[in-house]
């Protein structure tokens, strides 16, 4: 799998998010490189967990599409003798 790169507007909306859990779960102040450096490990160690679900709910939805496809080829299919 290769990086995926987030824009640096997004990389602030995960940073913020990040820094407003903490601040109202657990109390904590979350300083910026803190929360980016959490960002960056978060990204690394279970981002593959994320990215593979994704593919495998994507994967679930082409497949129920595919079956739909393929039911509605069989029903305009002529009769032979």
């Amino acid at each position: 799998m290769s990086t995926i790169d987030f824009t640096n507007k997004e990389k602030e909306a995960m940073v913020e998010k990040l820094q407003a859990y903490f601040e109202k779960e657990l109390d904590q102040d979350l300083g910026q490189f803190d929360a980016e450096f959490l960002l960056d490990f978060v990204s690394k160690e279970l981002g593959a967990y994320f990215y593979n679900r994704g593919l495998h709910d994507a994967r679930a939805v082409l497949e129920n599409k595919l079956s739909t496809i393929d039911e509605d080829l069989y029903a305009i299919e002529k009769e032979t003798n």
